[in-house]
């Protein structure tokens, strides 16, 4: 089993000089401007928020947590969310026996957060931010101990805002959002952090805006995407806890989307509202592409014409694309190997990578090689296969041989990231070490493997076309 991430030490630091960029933009927008939270946005531009669970003596300039903090815009834009509250209010910290939230009122853009991890008590904590992106994979901190950890988070809003600073207009255009992501956590006007584990316990959230850091762009579909329920999860989700907190990821996936409909649902332009030089644009498409109706891509022909698209107005901006072919579906033959169900759309990436001298990640043939060493019966633990009743009010049986479980959608992050090391691609340098060498041909047994779960669950398979 990969030895949970260890290295936390590594963080950014803020340029001042951005604090205007920050300033403006907040100004102007859309929904600070409806809920008249201007005042609230403003501070949050220009500084950081800071929360201490300190009974005592809380940090200078920070602001005391109990269990009467609680998120609930406009009347209080921070404190603990989703219905939930630690239990317990001890020793400097706010630990619980259950997962907890923690969201803070913020608009579009990267934020740093640093957290100080511990209690009285033992405590394993996991956590994600959003929905469900991954940033602390079970850190263990000792009786009475701390840990600090620094990673940086994007949230974004659905406003498409028009090129250019500042955005002193409004309303804006918006991505056409399907109805399971109408008021998802990637899409509100908060940051939200999850802390989950065994008895996962917090001494201190600091927030702030963060300017002068690289994004990771993500385009791509269900199997790419930020799912918001267990027991579905994909690699984009996964990302970020092998990541250092020198650089971001917007997620921007979404389940059904094919790189046609991306660009007619408005997703392309939102992602081009906000992407800048120094950024990377990472695209993932293929399984929906094949399929008739809304968003259907015939040819290779018309999917490469999409993929020149994308790629161009990356480099417009002076952002990085990088194409990730899409891995194949849980389908064996006879042999016991993977049968190809993705038509020409992989082969089609990888012609335009080299026509283009665009960057390639092979998931395609990644993901071959690591479902074959899983075998037919391995690879149930990878995607959704589970019996009736395994989840609350679950009475069929979830069979699925497209999307993945945590486990799955993990091991196929640790597969591109070992590509981004072996292929020395220029997100290397934002690759949190120490790292372990990861193959595809030996993947991390099941029977290793344990991420404590989050507390929503859907029997509902993620929209496909």
């Amino acid at each position: 089993m990969i030895a949970s991430v260890i290295s936390y030490e590594d963080h950014a630091v803020i340029d001042l000089r951005n604090a205007t960029f920050a300033f403006t933009r907040i100004l102007f927008h859309r929904y600070t401007l409806l809920l008249g939270l201007i005042p609230f946005a403003l501070r949050t531009a220009s500084m950081a928020q800071s929360f201490d669970c300190s009974q005592a003596t809380p940090t200078k300039g920070a602001i005391h947590l109990s269990a009467t903090s609680r998120y609930n815009a406009p009347a209080s834009t921070f404190g603990f969310d989703f219905g939930t509250v630690p239990d317990s209010f001890t020793g400097g910290s706010c630990g619980s026996t259950q997962p907890f939230y923690f969201s803070v009122a913020a608009p579009d853009g990267n934020y740093q957060v640093t957290l100080v991890l511990g209690g009285p008590g033992a405590s394993t904590t996991t956590v994600r931010a959003e929905s469900r992106r991954l940033f602390v994979k079970q850190m263990e901190v000792s009786a009475g101990g701390s840990r600090r950890v620094v990673f940086v988070v994007n949230v974004r809003t659905p406003n498409i805002f028009p090129p250019g600073e500042p955005h002193t207009t409004g309303p804006f255009p918006q991505v056409r959002l399907k109805q399971r992501e109408v008021g998802a956590q990637d899409w509100d006007d908060r940051l939200s952090l999850e802390f989950n584990g065994d008895h996962p316990s917090i001494r201190s959230i600091s927030i702030r805006p963060i300017n002068n850091v690289p994004t990771i762009y993500i385009a791509g579909d269900s199997t790419v995407v930020d799912q918001t329920k267990e027991p579905w999860a994909a690699w984009g989700q996964m990302l970020p806890v092998f990541l250092n907190s020198r650089i971001s990821v917007a997620n921007e996936a979404e389940s059904g989307e094919t790189i046609r409909s991306f660009v007619s649902e408005g997703r392309l332009a939102k992602l081009m509202s906000t992407i800048r030089a120094g950024d990377y644009l990472m695209i993932q498409f293929g399984h929906n592409d094949q399929k008739p109706g809304q968003g259907y891509v015939p040819a290779a022909t018309d999917f490469k014409t999409y993929l020149l698209q994308y790629i161009r107005e990356a480099r417009a901006h002076g952002a990085t694309p990088i194409l990730v072919t899409p891995m194949n579906r849980r389908d064996f033959g006879a042999d016991g190997t993977i049968v190809p169900t993705l038509g020409d759309y992989p082969q089609a990436m990888r012609e335009v990578a080299a026509q283009q001298d665009v960057d390639l990640i092979d998931l395609n043939a990644l993901s071959k090689t690591l479902f074959e060493a899983m075998g037919e019966a391995g690879t149930l633990h990878a995607f959704v296969h589970f019996p009736a009743n395994s989840f609350p009010d679950q009475p069929v049986e979830l069979k699925d041989n497209t999307h993945f479980t945590s486990y799955g959608a993990y091991e196929l992050a640790r597969a591109i990231v070992q590509t981004i090391r072996v292929q020395k691609l220029p997100l290397e340098r934002y690759l949190r070490l120490p790292l372990s060498p990861f193959n595809p041909a030996h993947p991390d047994p099941f029977s290793d493997w344990s991420l404590p779960p989050s507390p929503y669950f859907s029997a509902t398979t993620p929209y496909e076309r």
